[in-house]
């Protein structure tokens, strides 16, 4: 068998080979990708419409038949297939390869829960894995996991993701603060409600289970309390 393998951009011409490329994969995972909610004449229409100016995207070849191929912006890439005939031989080492090269810094991407084959593909090239979700954000609705390659400076990426988060945290207090602010103006009775916060530590624990009930309690206490000061 040869084993010449090329990589190079795509073109146009290409994309109709990316969707045969993109829905063989998926279809060829089995259950490690939940079911489809497009047909395939969609998913061809959607690759059909990619902006190339907009994403790297690039191919791989064994011998001109297409084996897999790869899709990125400047911090997140989007996609990375192979096709069934081709697993096992290096294509995907070769594009995560590519596209580290050209994001030395890092880049996030997202993965199904249930993909475990993806999972430990990227763990083994040094990737670690961030947050879960339930996957109400995305159209298949399965759980999924954001994963990070955290580049050449791994603590200057991973602190990277934090600040962005701690500007999200910050606009979430300041939005707490004045919704608390308003509240006590309408409110019968300045006396907290230890039934209500009680809901509030209940809602925000199922979203983060890692901190558990009483963690999150006494974060809910120490932002409804300063929240309160400030209103006053």
């Amino acid at each position: 068998m040869s084993t010449e393998l090329t990589l190079r951009p795509v073109t146009v011409d290409d994309l109709p080979a990316v969707a045969d490329l993109h829905l063989a994969a998926r279809r060829g995972a089995g259950d490690a990708f939940p079911p489809p909610v497009h047909p395939d004449h969609e998913a061809r229409a959607w690759v059909a419409g990619w902006d190339l100016a907009s994403y790297d995207v690039w191919l791989a070849e064994r011998d001109g038949d297409p084996a897999g191929y790869a899709r990125w912006t400047a911090t997140w890439l989007d996609d990375l297939y192979v096709h069934p005939d081709h697993q096992g031989q290096g294509v995907g080492t070769a594009l995560f390869e590519l596209v580290a090269s050209t994001r030395p810094d890092g880049f996030c991407l997202w993965v199904f829960e249930s993909n475990e084959p993806a999972r430990a593909f990227y763990r083994r090239h040094g990737c670690v894995e961030l947050e879960r979700t339930d996957g109400s954000a995305n159209e298949e609705r399965a759980p999924d996991i954001r994963v990070a390659w955290p580049g050449a400076d791994p603590l200057a990426f991973l602190r990277g993701l934090i600040d962005e988060t701690d500007l999200v945290l910050g606009d979430v207090l300041a939005r707490r603060t004045a919704l608390t602010r308003v509240v006590q103006g309408v409110k019968p009775s300045v006396e907290r409600d230890p039934d209500r916060e009680a809901e509030i530590v209940e809602r925000v624990a199922s979203v983060v289970p890692e901190l558990g009930p009483e963690r999150v309690a006494r974060i809910v206490d120490v932002i409804i309390t300063e929240s309160l000061d400030a209103a006053r």
